[in-house]
């Protein structure tokens, strides 16, 4: 059995939202939202059959947004990012956003509803955990009762003080980069709270995360500790299956290692997926912090996407070492024995969307890096929703602007996600047949991309050797060979037991004829069986499309 995590990133307030004639800058009302009940048990079948191991619920958390819904009070607009508001910036930990529920009232009963779903399409549940800071109104918003609040016992007359949870500015206000709407007060906090990003004054700039305010955790073990250990062990309790934590190197890691040891005492499984940009700090994360893996952000994908964008643009100027693919190489033998433990991704919702103007241009040139981020080792993989479509995230929302991203901060739908939902609720999906995709709901390249993109995610969840191999680098050995270019050309081996493949990406525009070449080491140390047809010294020749891969099976 396979064992390979692939993770699928969704945000229910746009998965479910069909509402078309939209607004810019537009209010729930207006541009309206979608559901928990949105992401239904055909859905989830869908996520399943697709390969994915998990569910990302991003946006979960009650956070602060500029609507009122059934006696939840909105959040002051002027701190607010978004009519929508940032799901980074939660205002009750015990909570879930009212408007994702059918019936507000029974909120929390919908998400318990919606993990019971997943947990019975055989998937797993992931929500965020954002420990380094809360929105500047955390626990005034209608708090549910019966838990501990942040800050309700701070001393606010000093800066500083290892028990408190926040830090305080005394005898100081906070000024707001923007200017509260027409009609309306400014909004009121003294004393002013340091802002979450770091910004130790009480005067964030418009570039600063002046939506929230950064957590203290204090010179050592301190009950801020213990109040955030409760809301995860309130969370897990209710089935959730991992936590995806935000921006962790602003955190004490004293504080995430005694934290993820306690939570896996009462839940074992529980696994917790790091959010770190810092390459030099991956190790400390993984070996002394505990965390099961690790945004690979900076290396793989960072790496990828040089050489990527090289080729999408290119001008006929030399490749430079940083856009050649020779990096790839150097990026996996960096972080060789941390491979398992990082997350591989094209996508998520901070990043570019990989066929946005912004990035790779068109989503056919996503299967180059797809062959080598999804397929070059055992670590987990990201799919953005949408992205197996080619969502190019190039709609201007309103506060995100055109980006090349998909907005988490306003009320917005995704006219591709609804044909998406629609060829998912026929059952087309399954035929891999483009004709009946398109005729379904996807238009024809959407179709195309999807059969392409849906074949390679479900050879990765099911490929013993993809999921438990190991890897062997072929480029070192074929720099000089006439049929390959180690700067467009990256060619790699997977081998687990009896089962091994060749797996080659052409990050070039034009199409190459790659001749490949398997030394005697590679047999020596993945144990390949020699025969007439696959000995030392052996070399295949593979026409490979532009910005393509391919996989070959050996034996």
């Amino acid at each position: 059995m396979n064992s390979k995590p692939i993770i699928y990133q969704i945000l229910p307030r746009l998965w479910g939202n069909d509402r078309q004639h939209l607004v810019q800058n537009g209010t729930l009302s207006e541009n309206g939202t979608g559901r928990f009940s949105d992401i239904d048990t055909d859905t989830l079948d869908y996520l399943k059959w697709l390969g994915c191991s998990h569910v990302w619920f991003t946006g979960v958390l009650r956070h602060s947004t500029q609507e009122s819904e059934q006696g939840c009070m909105p959040s002051h607009p002027q701190f607010v990012k978004g009519k929508a508001g940032s799901p980074y910036a939660i205002c009750d930990y015990y909570d879930v956003n009212p408007y994702l529920a059918d019936n507000p009232s029974l909120r929390i009963e919908e998400f318990e509803a919606l993990l019971g779903r997943t947990h019975s399409a055989g998937l797993k549940a992931i929500i965020d955990f954002v420990p380094n800071h809360v929105s500047r109104d955390y626990g005034k918003v209608n708090p549910r009762p019966g838990h501990p609040v942040l800050g309700a016992d701070d001393d606010k007359s000093v800066h500083w003080k290892s028990e408190n949870d926040f830090y305080y500015y005394p005898g100081q206000c906070l000024t707001l980069p923007n200017e509260a709407p027409e009609g309306m007060d400014a909004y009121h906090e003294c004393p002013a709270m340091a802002t979450g990003n770091n910004c130790y004054n009480p005067n964030p700039g418009v570039n600063d995360w002046y939506e929230t305010v950064k957590i203290n955790y204090g010179d050592s073990h301190t009950s801020t500790w213990d109040k955030m250990l409760d809301i995860l062990l309130y969370w897990a309790g209710k089935g959730v299956d991992g936590f995806r934590c935000d921006m962790v190197e602003l955190v004490p890691p004293e504080f995430m290692k005694w934290v993820i040891a306690e939570v896996k005492k009462q839940y074992p499984s529980v696994i917790f997926i790091a959010e770190v940009y810092k390459k030099d700090l991956y190790r400390e994360y993984v070996r002394n912090v505990g965390f099961d893996y690790l945004y690979d952000k900076s290396g793989l994908y960072d790496t990828m996407r040089t050489v990527i964008e090289k080729n999408v643009n290119d001008n006929g100027m030399p490749v430079e070492l940083w856009q050649s693919a020779t990096g790839i190489t150097r990026n996996w033998q960096f972080l060789s024995d941390l491979q398992p433990y990082m997350l591989n991704f094209l996508e998520n919702h901070d990043e570019h969307r990989f066929a946005s103007d912004f990035f790779g241009k068109d989503a056919r040139n996503t299967f180059a890096p797809l062959h080598v981020s999804l397929l070059l080792n055992t670590a987990p993989f990201m799919i953005y929703f949408g992205e197996e479509i080619g969502e190019k995230g190039m709609d201007a929302e309103g506060f995100s602007g055109l980006n090349g991203r998909t907005t988490i901060f306003d009320w917005w739908s995704v006219e591709s996600l609804t044909r998406l939902r629609k060829m998912i609720s026929s059952g087309a999906y399954r035929t891999m047949d483009i004709q009946k995709i398109t005729d379904a709901g996807l238009n024809e390249d959407e179709a195309e991309i999807f059969c392409r993109f849906a074949e390679l995610i479900r050879l990765a969840s099911a490929d013993v050797a993809i999921g438990k191999g190991t890897t062997y680098d072929l480029c070192y050995c074929n720099y000089s060979s006439d049929g390959f270019d180690k700067n467009r050309h990256f060619a790699f081996l997977r081998d687990y037991e009896e089962h091994t493949l060749l797996i080659v990406a052409n990050f070039s525009q034009i199409e190459a004829n790659m001749k490949i070449m398997i030394p005697e080491h590679a047999f020596e140390w993945m144990g390949i069986p020699v025969s007439p047809d696959l000995y030392p010294g052996k070399t295949f020749e593979i026409t490979i499309p532009p910005m393509d891969g391919r996989v070959i099976s050996l034996f």
